[in-house]
């Protein structure tokens, strides 16, 4: 089922399926909710998925071809750049509709940037967690070099526009096997996030940019830490990972061996079936 959460400035949109244990799936940079659809079809059946669209999303140019049918009511907009402006403020989005739904215990799985926003929800509201985990994430802050390059892609998404960049972008975040066996689903991730406004992408990467290491949240967790790393990843690199792997005291690490950033289409069985078994562990634990 699309909802919307409306406060008279903002709007926040997100699907609710299925019943059971909560689980919230978030999105990554230049991405929204459909990104989860593979593991929402998979996973329904036998958890309840809160699927959020983030602030800044904007799904109003989609393509006929996305990476699979998108179900999103609509994009979640911001007019204060606050909401978009910093990992804590998209932690404050998920609890504004976890508690929207009375929902007091949740496992919480973030791709990317919404890993990022994952450890800052783990860092201040641990007691909401029964698990968490980074899908292509890490805890670790931007490195001097990495925020040289996403200045880069600022500068370049203010001289040409959020198509061009994404165009671009895109093909880099997936395997080399996959961009050969599978242009297809290149093509058509490209023409689902075509369509983002600049000022939302370039607000995502200052906010990247300005987050802390958060390594101690997962020295402090509690709950169960899943894992999930591509072994082409070039955006998290696997070795970076695989450090801060052994921090928390219980992890669930998995390797895709044949997809770099995007895991969730590039091996979209592997990847239902390791959230499965990461979800049903947290259950009986």
């Amino acid at each position: 089922m699309d909802k919307k959460i409306a406060d008279g400035t903002n709007t926040l949109f997100y699907r609710d399926e299925g019943s059971g244990l909560p689980v919230v799936l978030l999105h990554g940079f230049a991405e929204d909710g459909s990104i989860w659809n593979n593991q929402a079809d998979y996973l329904r059946s036998g958890y309840r998925l809160i699927i959020p669209d983030l602030p800044g999303t904007n799904p109003s140019t989609p393509s006929s071809n996305p990476p699979a049918a998108p179900t999103t009511s609509g994009p979640s907009t911001s007019p204060s750049p606050a909401a978009t402006s910093s990992m804590e403020s998209m932690a404050e989005n998920v609890l504004t509709i976890l508690n929207h739904e009375g929902i007091d215990k949740c496992i919480l799985i973030g791709h990317s940037m919404g890993g990022y926003a994952t450890l800052a929800f783990a860092e201040k509201y641990p007691d909401l967690l029964k698990g968490f985990g980074l899908f292509h994430s890490t805890a670790y802050p931007d490195s001097e070099e990495k925020k040289s390059a996403r200045r880069k892609s600022i500068d370049f998404i203010r001289n040409n526009g959020s198509a061009p960049f994404i165009r671009q972008s895109t093909p880099n975040l997936f395997a080399a096997g996959t961009r050969n066996s599978r242009p297809d689903l290149i093509q058509a991730t490209i023409d689902r996030y075509s369509g983002f406004a600049p000022e939302a992408l370039i607000a995502w990467y200052e906010a990247m940019i300005r987050r802390p290491d958060r390594t101690a949240v997962l020295k402090d967790a509690a709950t169960p830490v899943l894992f999930v790393i591509g072994k082409d990843d070039q955006a998290v690199l696997p070795e970076h990972t695989l450090r801060q792997s052994h921090l928390p005291s219980l992890a669930h690490i998995h390797i895709l061996q044949r997809s770099a950033h995007m895991g969730m289409l590039e091996e979209p069985d592997k990847s239902n079936r390791l959230l499965q078994s990461f979800l049903n562990f947290v259950i009986h634990t």
